[in-house]
């Protein structure tokens, strides 16, 4: 807890606001994105479905494929639904994050690691249908059989029929629904919190990437590993400019422009 606390006092010390940055698309993001607080109607029906969650005290078998598997390559165990929704769905502040980012740059082509409960799922594809009400791919990968249930369910509810959930392994399931793909427009990386899962991941969806392309990483303080990951993602030779926003980075492809990492204030 201390050594999160201190990385985030240097995180703030370092990080900058709209008026340090110089870079015009950078700039819109800090400016016109990350401050913007108007109530879109996606969060409404995200929050309708978190509260329901959070009230739900269904015991559920939960298979665990990331940072927490054995040395099996997987951990079962149980958890209430509440409990799951309580720590595994995306704070407020940084699920608004994700609908917005959706909603300004207008993806067609999403891919989802880690659908939990669908909570972010949710707040992402809101934004999304509104862009496109029908001629959208949202596919979302998730572990555990009985959290992907749950999942479809609250997809359903808010009438989201695009999104297509796959269970399994992301070893197995990712190179699959891959192929379903054109191109990616947006990945959001939020499953299997280890520097080389993640990297994996990251060079499995690259050649799908293109100019336009947003990768989201989240969690990128989470771990010793994840801070690795998030470094060597930045000096890749195909990324181009990248943003800190301490606890989630953002990965973009812009061909024609300087290289350039930028640490702003969230």
């Amino acid at each position: 807890m201390l050594n999160t606390a201190l990385k985030y006092l240097k995180y703030y010390i370092t990080s900058v606001g709209p008026h340090g940055i110089h870079s015009p698309f950078v700039y819109e993001l800090a400016t016109k994105i990350l401050p913007d607080k108007r109530p879109y109607e996606g969060y409404k029906q995200a929050e309708t479905v978190r509260k329901q969650l959070l009230r739900d005290t269904t015991l559920i078998n939960v298979t665990d494929y990331g940072a927490g598997a054995g040395n099996d390559g997987k951990k079962l165990y149980q958890r209430t639904v509440k409990d799951i929704a309580r720590t595994s769905a995306k704070p407020p502040k940084f699920a608004k994050l994700l609908h917005r980012l959706c909603a300004h740059y207008k993806p067609k082509y999403l891919l989802e690691l880690g659908t939990s409960l669908g909570v972010s799922t949710i707040y992402q594809a809101t934004a999304v249908a509104t862009n496109h009400p029908t001629n959208y791919t949202f596919i979302t990968l998730e572990g555990s059989d009985s959290t992907a249930t749950i999942a479809r369910k609250n997809f359903t509810e808010c009438g989201l029929n695009n999104v297509q959930v796959g269970v399994g392994n992301f070893d197995g399931t990712l190179p699959l629904y891959l192929k379903q793909f054109p191109q990616l427009d947006y990945v959001f990386f939020d499953g299997n919190h280890r520097y080389q899962p993640t990297i994996d991941y990251f060079h499995q969806c690259l050649p799908l990437a293109h100019e336009n392309t947003l990768f989201v990483f989240d969690d990128i303080r989470w771990s010793d590993e994840m801070e690795q990951a998030w470094e060597e993602i930045k000096n890749h030779p195909q990324v181009t400019v990248t943003v800190d926003l301490f606890f989630m980075g953002l990965v973009f492809f812009r061909k024609g422009q300087a290289k350039q990492h930028f640490t702003v204030r969230f």
